[in-house]
């Protein structure tokens, strides 16, 4: 990570965007390596791009993180291209975030990943300055933290029964599914554990009277969810399935920022918000109350992510209904501490901002 002293005025490294009001603006490329090959219903890989930020002022340190997996569209070139443009003298404090996210979306369209890093590092230094939890400045009670799923990508039964084990310290287990063998998979899970189940057809499924059919054999199976069953444009077959099905149908592709969770009921049950689609976590809860005004079940969730990006979730999860944030149980080079975890729950730290370890 590049850092501009301030007292001296040495540069050690390079990268610096911006030194207003003594606030510095820097970023590392990071590469998050996975223990396993992530497959789901359409792609598989074995890393995700990341790109860590920092922003310092007078002694306090904010961390962020953007997780940029292919699907979404950005890279490190990307995010390394918009943090350019960033200009932090816009970042007053104490800070209006929703003015902050305006003037980020006003820089370019997309790229929410790389917003919500950003959005991350600035509620880690507003908690540091403010000398409170992030998650006690949201309004969340830890008494109220869901358990958290430990996902279990499209595999082979012999890897599969392996990725059970890893997923002992978890309560639930969520199922990646879209292709012709999720009844074999499902099988290979049941045959090892009987601990509730999501699952996530990632746009896999096409056919709606399979899918129903599907819905209720994966009922008898102690699932408790399904995430994006069909194509996410694809709304009438969304909405089809969501008024036969017994188990909740959430949103989650077709759920990205905040206008997209009026355009979900109706159509879900629920949605999956996570900070890389919701460009952070002001969003993030604003989307939560929205959902919660349109009577819509609400699962947070997650990418690949190291435990910055988890821990911002986490602060929200009490918020929720379901929490799916597994991403440091299933990378290899987490460059913090893992979170505190315990009785299949993330344990909120009074520490100020987002509690980040080294």
């Amino acid at each position: 990570m590049y850092r501009h002293g301030r007292k001296d005025n040495m540069i050690f490294g390079a990268n610096i965007l911006a030194l207003i009001f003594n606030m510095t603006l820097t970023y590392q490329p990071f590469d998050l390596q996975l223990k396993h090959p992530f497959t789901i219903a359409k792609f598989s890989r074995t890393s995700t791009p990341l790109m860590l930020i920092q922003l310092n002022h007078e002694g306090y340190t904010g961390y962020g993180e953007a997780s940029m997996v292919p699907y979404m569209g950005e890279s490190h070139q990307t995010a390394a291209d918009f943090l350019k443009r960033v200009d932090v003298n816009q970042f007053r404090y104490p800070f209006n975030f929703e003015a902050i996210i305006a003037y980020l979306d006003s820089l370019a369209p997309g790229n929410p990943a790389i917003k919500a890093a950003i959005d991350i590092a600035l509620h880690d230094l507003d908690g540091k300055i403010r000398q409170q939890s992030c998650w006690k400045l949201l309004g969340s009670n830890p008494a109220l933290m869901p358990v958290t799923s430990f996902t279990i990508g499209i595999d082979t039964p012999e890897v599969i029964l392996q990725k059970v084990k890893e997923a002992e310290a978890c309560k639930v287990i969520k199922v990646k599914l879209g292709r012709d063998s999720d009844k074999e998979l499902i099988k290979a899970i049941r045959s090892v554990t009987d601990k509730p189940l999501y699952v996530d057809a990632n746009q896999g499924w096409t056919d709606l009277q399979q899918s129903l059919d599907m819905c209720f054999w994966l009922q008898e199976q102690g699932v408790q969810l399904i995430e994006q069953p069909m194509l996410k444009t694809d709304v009438e077959s969304n909405a089809w399935l969501t008024e036969r099905s017994p188990i909740p149908i959430i949103g989650d592709e077709a759920v990205q920022r905040l206008p997209d969770v009026e355009r979900a009921k109706g159509v879900y049950h629920g949605i999956n918000i996570k900070l890389m689609k919701s460009a952070g976590m002001y969003e993030a809860q604003q989307m939560i109350a929205r959902a919660k005004e349109l009577n819509l079940k609400i699962l947070i969730g997650c990418m690949s992510e190291t435990s910055c990006a988890t821990l911002a979730a986490a602060a929200l999860a009490p918020q929720c209904d379901w929490a799916d944030l597994d991403g440091p149980f299933l990378i290899l080079n987490n460059p913090f501490k893992d979170p505190e975890f315990s009785d299949g729950k993330y344990v909120l730290s009074d520490e100020a901002g987002l509690g980040i370890k080294h």
